[in-house]
């Protein structure tokens, strides 16, 4: 049996990427007999793990739980602001070597995602390696590179990163353009001057449809209470950061002549928006619409299939998931024109850039498209999640990597 004890997730299936990537990876491998996950959760604070809203629960202690025949522990975080989170990682891998060495379990694997703790994994390395495990690290994306840290923050997070790739003994990348990257950057500079081992293993979507009917009373009332029709809207869901051009992508709605409605499903930052709308004025465009989260996904996955287009205006990162979940469920997909987007959806898309107007004008484009030239571009989409990111694919793809075949 092998064991793989998962770090850096808040929980299973909450509102993220990595936490839906992790509810999958178990989901899809639950009737194993030869792979068994450990996934650490955070106990409080933002994105906390409340394991009552999952079916089929087996509760173990106050803070263990068996789900999806993965064990789960949660880790009670200290409310410190953004230390939290490499408290959380700390805590977690100091849990996993407890655990390890209590039950004696051996050639564990440590996953260990995104790249908060590089000063402090040379030492959990080598407990790991004495333990007889290994550590294997998703680096994510640049996150480095994100507009909401300040200058002191980015630096930690490049500093850590190098730590994170230097002392990690596998780099599993969910971008090609990530794996180029690491190489690129950390080519000779490992333990004795070694390159990193890689793989590229992407993120995951689904491209059935939403088990909610067009006439689902859940489904009728949020489109009332939002004032919402489906068909006639463009549609985002994404973490309200700046790097995810929120603020281009309203200027050049606000610039459009559609009639249509831009349908904003976020977690909202009143700061930012506060910022948006004085440099905007954007509360003056009711076509404009902050509806909130919506963390049903039955419930999500039909807002996007009944969205008329999709915008993605993601410029840091890998493999993003809300552009694979669009491309898995709306037709008519506009992208922000980088590498990574592009890697993604091939020619299953459309494209804008930063540049005045272009998203605009794209805009005005697609609203004179006609259903066939749209129900084509769909196909196109679902076909390119089918081949490269289906989860039945994803999710054994890992299985060979964690089990070396």
């Amino acid at each position: 049996m092998q064991h793989v004890f998962i770090v850096g997730s808040k929980s299973l299936g909450a509102y993220g990427g990595y936490e839906t990537f992790v509810y999958k990876l178990t989901e899809y491998n639950r009737n194993s007999k030869d792979l068994k996950f450990h996934v650490a959760c955070k106990a409080n604070g933002d994105g906390c793990m409340d394991e009552t809203q999952l079916e089929g629960v087996t509760r173990l202690s106050d803070t263990e739980f068996e789900f999806n025949n993965t064990h789960c522990f949660k880790i009670k975080v200290p409310n410190i602001g953004s230390a939290a989170a490499i408290y959380y990682d700390i805590a977690a891998l100091n849990m996993c070597c407890q655990y390890i060495e209590k039950e004696h379990i051996k050639n564990a694997i440590v996953y260990v995602l995104a790249c908060r703790i590089g000063p402090f994994l040379a030492n959990f390395q080598k407990r790991i390696h004495k333990l007889g495990g290994k550590v294997y690290l998703n680096p994510d994306g640049h996150e480095w590179m994100r507009a909401k840290w300040s200058l002191p923050v980015r630096k930690y997070w490049k500093i850590s990163e190098k730590m994170m790739v230097k002392h990690s003994d596998f780099v599993i990348c969910d971008s090609i353009n990530i794996e180029k990257y690491i190489h690129e950057c950390y080519d000779g500079r490992g333990i004795k001057k070694g390159n990193p081992k890689t793989t590229y293993i992407a993120y995951g979507a689904e491209t059935r449809k939403s088990m909610l009917a067009d006439d689902s009373e859940k489904l009728l009332n949020w489109y009332k209470e939002k004032g919402v029709t489906p068909k006639e809207y463009y549609l985002v869901v994404g973490r309200f950061v700046p790097e995810n051009n929120y603020e281009t992508m309203i200027r050049e709605f606000m610039c459009s002549k559609t009639t249509k409605n831009f349908v904003i499903i976020t977690n909202v930052n009143d700061k930012f928006l506060d910022e948006l709308e004085t440099r905007l004025h954007f509360k003056k465009d009711s076509r404009i619409r902050f509806v909130g989260t919506v963390y049903d996904q039955e419930l999500l996955k039909k807002i996007r299939e009944n969205a008329y287009g999709y915008f993605h205006g993601h410029e840091v990162g890998g493999t993003n998931p809300s552009l694979l979940e669009a491309l898995g469920s709306t037709d008519l997909n506009l992208l922000l024109n980088v590498p990574f987007n592009r890697e993604v959806a091939l020619d299953s898309a459309l494209y804008w850039t930063k540049k005045s107007g272009s998203l605009a004008r794209l805009i005005e484009t697609a609203d004179k498209m006609s259903g066939s030239e749209i129900e084509a571009y769909g196909a196109k989409a679902k076909e390119r999640i089918t081949k490269a990111y289906s989860w039945e694919f994803i999710s054994s793809e890992y299985r060979k990597v964690f089990l070396g075949k």
